[in-house]
């Protein structure tokens, strides 16, 4: 599939890009080129294929995960202007 450069000149319109009149056919060129290269892509047969988290079998080192502080939700809700039921109470913002 190819760009025309009309057609570049009008999604720059829509997107509100500013394109300089000299640039707009190396634009057509590169979105044809990218248009052509997601074709190709698709056309590959995957089915068979497992998809992947991440290229490489790597795994990421996690900390245990373990209790560091105490709970001090009762005394935090002590000096706040509303609370209920452990819950912060908050003024309406949307009607």
């Amino acid at each position: 599939m190819s760009i025309s450069p009309d057609e570049v000149l009008k999604i720059a319109n829509l997107a509100r890009l500013q394109i300089k009149q000299e640039e707009v056919e190396q634009y057509a060129n590169d979105l044809s080129s990218i248009i052509n290269l997601v074709e190709q892509m698709n056309a590959v047969d995957t089915k068979d294929i497992l998809p992947m988290a991440h290229p490489l079998d790597a795994t990421q080192r996690l900390r245990e995960d373990k209790v560091t502080e105490n709970d001090q939700r009762d005394t935090f809700q002590t000096i706040a202007p509303s609370a209920e039921k452990g819950l912060y109470l908050v003024p309406k913002v949307i009607e």
